[in-house]
């Protein structure tokens, strides 16, 4: 938004005119004290006229500001501005001049007192007018500097949301693979138990797939998640999968993204329990140390392997969602544990 259309607004015009008629009155009060000593007429008569001075040049300057609504190109309102107001003091002092003065006054030229205040108003009343474009420049300029830092700030706000929503996204399709990659392969073994696990595949689905739309969750929410994953993943491979869970009661509401602990979990047994022959065991801790909250699932699969260097789909995307909900202030670490398996442990401030 300009200036003038700023300015043409009728509410902000009395406003901004009342401010000016609060500085202009100090000022003709002012130059009416430096003029006392040079006076021959009445110093109420001399006061009245730099009052006169003053509301006429706030008057001029408040009405050019949003009038004419367009200007040429070549001409500066500023300028506009400054002319009229030292333009009002000629007129003021002609209306003042002519219709009071008595036949027998001296000629305007001859009239100290009338050519002292005159020539003082026509000194001081530009360069105030000056000024005060000045300070409104500087105003206006810093408004503009908060608009547009406020609308960067929104347009970035929405692209992290949109990003955000486009890797949880991601998250929802690659999660419901895997799961049913499970339940095929107990189909492809001819196992008796795969008419039950996909049915339990098809109750947990429907429970699960709402959270995974959910903007944010909490621990304790993703532990209704892991607990009838897990399940599900003993039932289909009972004699080679144990999982323990300890879990600090302070840790329950603290805030995370959706998934979080889900992702660690489904990616421990994808990547380290099913492939082994011998099967593992997956160790879920979480905890809370001071202000923060560190969530560590180990297991005793077949290890990082020559795949340590990079991550998976959903590790991947779990940092990034990391990264753009916390910042810095979030990490996501995958290391070996110990001689067999890995551990993946996500540290991230305690916010509920």
């Amino acid at each position: 938004m300009s200036e003038a259309a700023t300015a043409a607004r009728p509410v902000g015009i009395i406003a901004k005119t009342a401010r000016r008629v609060a500085v202009a009155l100090p000022i003709a009060f002012a130059v009416w004290l430096l003029l006392l000593t040079h006076r021959r007429t009445s110093p109420s008569s001399m006061f009245f006229r730099l009052i006169i001075f003053a509301l006429s040049a706030t008057l001029a300057f408040a009405l050019f500001e949003a009038w004419p609504r367009r200007l040429p190109r070549w001409c500066q309102r500023w300028i506009l501005q400054v002319v009229a107001v030292g333009a009002s003091i000629a007129v003021a002092t002609v209306v003042m001049y002519v219709p009071f003065s008595p036949p027998d006054a001296p000629p305007f030229v001859e009239d100290n007192d009338w050519m002292l205040v005159t020539f003082a108003a026509i000194l001081v009343a530009p360069w105030t007018a000056l000024a005060a474009i000045v300070r409104q420049k500087e105003a206006f300029a810093h408004h503009q500097k908060l608009a547009f830092a406020l609308e960067r700030s929104e347009l970035e706000r929405r692209a992290v949301d949109a990003r955000l929503h486009l890797l949880q996204a991601q998250v929802a399709p690659h999660f419901l693979f895997n799961t049913l990659a499970n339940v095929q392969a107990l189909v492809d073994a001819g196992s008796p138990r795969a008419s039950s696990v996909l049915r339990s595949v098809i109750q947990y689905l429907r429970a699960a797939v709402p959270l995974l739309h959910e903007p944010a969750a909490t621990i304790e929410r993703e532990l209704q998640l892991v607990r009838p994953y897990l399940e599900l993943m003993q039932m289909r491979m009972p004699d080679r999968l144990q999982y323990a869970m300890h879990v600090d009661s302070s840790v329950l509401q603290v805030r995370c993204p959706p998934t979080t602990v889900l992702t660690l979990v489904e990616n421990a047994v994808r990547h380290g329990i099913d492939p082994s022959e011998e099967g593992g065991r997956i160790d879920i801790d979480i905890g809370r140390i001071g202000e923060r909250c560190r969530v560590r699932v180990t297991d005793t699969g077949v290890g990082l392997g020559e795949s340590a260097d990079g991550l998976g789909t959903g590790l991947t995307a779990l940092r990034e969602r990391l990264q753009l909900i916390f910042g810095d202030a979030a990490q996501l670490r995958l290391a070996p544990n110990g001689a067999r398996g890995a551990a993946v442990e996500v540290d991230m401030p305690a916010q509920t």
